[in-house]
């Protein structure tokens, strides 16, 4: 049997697991409210009629039961922990957390109430807040293995090292004999590139649960890392012997062939992975996890351009390997892999998008349309192919072209809100104000909270002059769902200008200037809204900063500035 870290029980959130639905019995509930043949119906029964609703698996009644036994007694931290939980179970963690909260309101150390609200505020990304939840309940319960383990996670995934070292140390010296928290300090000092501490670590690890592989693999990584190539084919190997199917270890070793100069070596177990990739997809799934995610783009070159010699369905690998030779910059070398992708694969869209576009950041925009239209070819009924091909056809100002292939486009998927944007874009360079506004309005329909089609559909209102209550509304909503976007604050500010209210302009201005620093639209509305005001040296200074940013039309700011000069 593989022993793995994480099988071992040491999940990166211990807790974060389903929340099962809760035992069977009271659980060991105080209540305050005694059984008596006067008063049959208590908190007390309604708790356990509950348990037993859940035990039916009726989960709505049990609901009901607990509300009603909270109701009876609403200072029952058993009962409002149970309704907690039940809320979860209903997949409702806001109405969990906010009984949570009260809760801990009245008993703040209750550790089982902070347990839980932490696994919610981490689920809610406010990290802070579970940080503050399972640091309370180490002081509170330092026997409590594994919200040492929660919390270090937490200090990880916000990279604050130090913090989350503090943590495992003080696990280890709570838990000398078990080996997570010598993992994590080698993990954490190999972040920090202290080589020496960790390789101490692990082996540590390895000392107490020798058939840790995670360990195994960090240690081979290390002394590969640090050139000691023998300890590294030896530690691969050994994984092997044991493990003789384990990808990773297969893959690692042939590398480590190769970086010997054991050419041949490298090549028979690269060859060997190629042959098995055509079945074996964790093939595919490593070479992504511990090669191109970890952007080791000429160690998985290597490795994919082995593996290609013994591959009967190269598509996958193709792929894979045209990621990684963008990852170095090799656009003309990546686009040939990414063209040898099959249409009938999984990875085709990703590959033809992936090489039209590097045919446009190449400057070849007919090179990019002459793919899009090929690869259309092959896929006629793929409505994203239509959506690229229109906006490469927008950039090139072929607007009419553009608007038939992004029609095409909707014809096989209506309610494609990402393709009316587009065209909606596309009549608004074109000059068709009323269709890009019905383009925008389709958007809105569609996607009522489209921050990005409320926006434009709002400045576009804003730049005619027309509707600018209707414009505000938009605006605003959209500034709900990205408050500290610049551009979106710009729009704001258009509305009140072309309403000729210039100070609340200026105010919101120069807010989107500090979160949008280098737009030269945005610096040409300030520029004019100082020109409004009388400011006519910030006005010029304005305008040539637009123009040094590269505003499109420059010559319409040069005339501004013309027009204002002493």
């Amino acid at each position: 049997m593989i022993c793995t870290l994480f099988a071992a029980g040491c999940a990166r959130l211990a807790g974060d697991q389903e929340i099962p639905r809760p035992a069977s019995g009271t659980g060991g509930i105080v209540e305050k409210t005694p059984v008596t043949p006067d008063s049959p119906v208590n908190a007390y029964f309604l708790f356990a009629a509950a348990h037993l609703a859940i035990k039916n698996g009726d989960v709505d009644q049990a609901l009901e039961l607990i509300q009603e036994a909270l109701a009876r007694d609403p200072e029952s931290a058993n009962v409002e922990r149970e309704l907690a939980e039940l809320w979860l179970v209903k997949k409702d963690p806001q109405k969990a957390l906010a009984v949570l909260e009260n809760l801990l309101s009245r008993h703040p150390d209750d550790v089982k109430a902070l347990m839980l609200a932490g696994r919610i505020y981490y689920n809610f990304d406010e990290s802070g807040k579970a940080i503050d939840a399972y640091r309370r309940v180490i002081e509170l319960e330092p026997e409590h293995q594994p919200i040492y383990l929660n919390l270090g996670a937490l200090y990880m995934d916000r990279e604050q090292w130090g913090e989350a070292k503090q943590v495992y140390e003080k696990l280890v010296e709570a838990y000398p004999d078990f080996y997570a928290g010598y993992f994590f300090l080698g993990r954490i000092s190999s972040l920090e590139k202290d080589h020496k501490a960790a390789k101490a670590y692990f082996e540590k690890t390895l000392e107490l649960e020798p058939a840790l592989l995670e360990s195994r693999f960090e240690l081979g990584a290390l002394y590969e890392s640090d050139g000691q190539l023998d300890r590294a084919a030896s530690i691969y190997s050994q994984i092997l012997e044991d493990h003789p199917h384990s990808v990773q270890a297969r893959v690692a070793l042939g590398y480590v062939y190769y970086q010997q100069g054991h050419r041949k070596d490298a090549a028979g177990i690269f060859t060997a992975l190629g042959a098995d990739s055509v079945t074996d997809q964790e093939i595919v799934r490593t070479l992504v996890r511990n090669y191109i995610d970890a952007r080791e783009y000429a160690a998985a070159i290597t490795i994919i351009d082995g593996m290609l010699e013994g591959a009967s369905e190269k598509s996958d690998l193709n792929y894979l390997l045209g990621v990684a030779l963008d990852g170095l910059d090799k656009k003309e070398a990546a686009i040939k892999a990414l063209k040898q992708v099959s249409p009938d694969t999984r990875f085709f869209r990703n590959a033809a998008i992936h090489a039209a576009l590097l045919y446009q950041e190449l400057g070849r925009s007919g090179a990019a349309i002459d793919f899009m239209r090929q690869t259309i070819e092959k896929k006629p009924d793929n409505p994203e192919f239509r959506l690229y091909l229109g906006t490469f056809y927008e950039q090139t100002a072929e607007y009419a072209k553009a608007e038939k292939a992004l029609k095409k486009g909707i014809a096989l998927a209506p309610d494609n809100t990402r393709i009316y944007f587009r065209l909606g874009v596309v009549y608004d360079k074109w000059g068709k104000k009323e269709d890009s506004i019905a383009a925008m309005r389709k958007v809105v329909e569609l996607e009522p909270d489209d921050a990005n089609a409320l926006n434009y559909l709002g400045y576009t209102f804003a730049d005619l002059g027309i509707h600018l209550d209707e414009a505000e509304q938009l605006i605003r909503k959209a500034l709900e769902h990205k408050p500290d976007d610049g551009y979106i604050t710009d729009s704001l500010a258009w509305v009140y200008y072309k309403r000729g209210l210039y100070k609340t302009a200026l105010e919101l201005l120069e807010k989107a200037i500090v979160a949008v620093p280098d737009d030269p639209v945005i610096r040409e509305h300030l520029g004019d809204v100082y020109a409004k005001l009388g400011m006519t040296a910030k006005a010029l200074d304005s305008y040539r900063q637009s123009i040094e940013l590269g505003h499109e039309n420059k010559a319409g700011v040069e005339e501004k500035i013309r027009l204002l000069a002493p």
